[in-house]
């Protein structure tokens, strides 16, 4: 691998005096590769599909050093390439390919989806009047949403034994980018933990619990049982974490509460409510 400023039609830089190991050598020149794919990649999202000469040109490299970066860029899922579209009279020969980026590509970079969605909620509580009315108008749309999120996890949770159950919407949810995991709370004998260790709207649900209130009342209906949130990413804990209590022999769920069940994720213990009913009231918000 060349060093980036190998890679500049330049002089390079005489190298400063004294002496460089092979290995700092290495993560040196893998460093500056991984800034100047970066570069390739920025400047097809910046001015569109992309041929090696246009890139080589506005990046001021050769363009065989644009072929390196591109090939890697293809096989990492970043770039694709396209024939490039020509107007007018076509010249002989191949036509020369343009790289566009992929989706993932553009999910690399920064994109405006938080604040998209949160102008769209805000919109849709002050057409509703604001207030009360544009409380429940959101809460209402937030219901939806995880409604069609939930057909998809039902099948998953219906096909898994009672026992299996929370580890089998955790399954799902993992699928669905959370993250999740099951695992036994504190006192095994009273229920598990529901635990989703990311949340893709986190910023969003900080401005608009709702979304938190509607997720854990489907997970209180896909579970057959009432279940607690004990913890949100939202309100600034590590760990999304739900308490689903331990059914009874009669399949109905154990009235105590967990103790100490938020200990697990190392947040306090002192936000627990004294019920394992999610309500609207708790289930988006910190327990008081």
């Amino acid at each position: 691998m060349k060093y980036a400023s190998e890679d500049r039609q330049v002089p390079a830089a005489t190298p400063a005096a004294g002496p460089v190991t092979s290995a700092s050598a290495q993560v040196t020149a893998q460093d500056e590769a991984h800034g100047t794919r970066n570069r390739v990649a920025r400047s097809i999202l910046d001015h569109g599909p992309s041929t090696a000469a246009e890139l080589a040109l506005r990046l001021e490299l050769t363009q065989a050093a644009v072929r390196r970066h591109l090939d890697a860029l293809v096989a990492e899922g970043v770039v694709e390439p396209r024939e490039k579209r020509v107007y007018g009279t076509r010249s002989r020969g191949r036509p020369a390919k343009a790289f566009a980026l992929t989706d993932c590509g553009r999910d690399a970079f920064d994109q405006a989806y938080d604040s998209l969605a949160s102008d769209a909620l805000r919109w849709i509580a002050q057409a509703a009047g604001g207030g009360e009315r544009g409380e429940a108008a959101v809460a209402e749309f937030a219901r939806a949403r995880l409604e069609a999120q939930a057909a998809e996890y039902r099948s998953a949770v219906e096909a898994a034994s009672p026992e299996e159950r929370t580890a089998a919407l955790a399954k799902a949810l993992t699928a669905d980018g959370y993250a999740a995991t099951a695992r036994s709370a504190p006192h095994l004998q009273q229920g598990e933990q529901l635990c989703q260790h990311h949340c893709p709207v986190a910023h969003v649900a900080e401005q608009f619990p709702q979304l938190c209130e509607a997720e854990t009342e489907v997970f209180s209906r896909l579970l057959g049982t009432h279940v607690q949130r004990l913890a949100t990413i939202a309100h600034g804990d590590g760990v999304c974490t739900t308490f689903v209590p331990k059914a009874t022999a009669q399949g109905a769920p154990k009235a105590q509460g967990p103790p100490r069940a938020a200990k697990a994720t190392g947040k306090a213990d002192h936000r627990i409510t004294k019920t394992t009913t999610a309500s609207a009231s708790t289930a988006g918000r910190n327990p008081a």
